[in-house]
């Protein structure tokens, strides 16, 4: 079992910065790719970032690229907290950010296993 928590949310003007937090707790955490997703009001959830377990390969979705930056830290075999840092955001970037663990490197839903609750993310015009 995998257990995972987001902070970090909040409010922000446009062009600004977060970041958020997904602290990863459980048996064998470390061997886990964490995803980060988000969700805006009336749409489906989509894909941001995906980093592997060793912090070595990321695969970064478009609306994301170059603006944000995903990090890992493999404290030990059972915590890992994994970063995602966020700059000059958007009003579209508004959103419920979620993390979530997977088996593979992959940038679908349907391929992770655990959520995370989510934390709210909202940048104003």
């Amino acid at each position: 079992q995998v257990q995972l928590v987001e902070s970090g949310g909040g409010w922000v003007h446009t062009g600004g910065s977060l970041r958020l937090s997904c602290a990863v707790s459980g048996r064998t955490v470390s061997r886990y790719n964490i995803g980060w997703f988000r969700q805006a009001p009336g749409k489906e959830r989509e894909f941001v970032v995906v980093i592997s377990w060793n912090g070595i390969s990321t695969i970064y979705a478009g609306s994301a690229r170059g603006r944000f930056t995903v990090s890992r830290d493999n404290v030990n075999f059972t915590m890992n907290t994994v970063y995602l840092q966020m700059n000059s955001l958007k009003p579209e970037d508004t959103a419920v950010y979620y993390c979530a663990a997977t088996a593979v490197v992959a940038s679908t839903l349907a391929e992770y296993d655990y959520w995370g609750q989510g934390t709210q993310v909202t940048v104003s015009s």
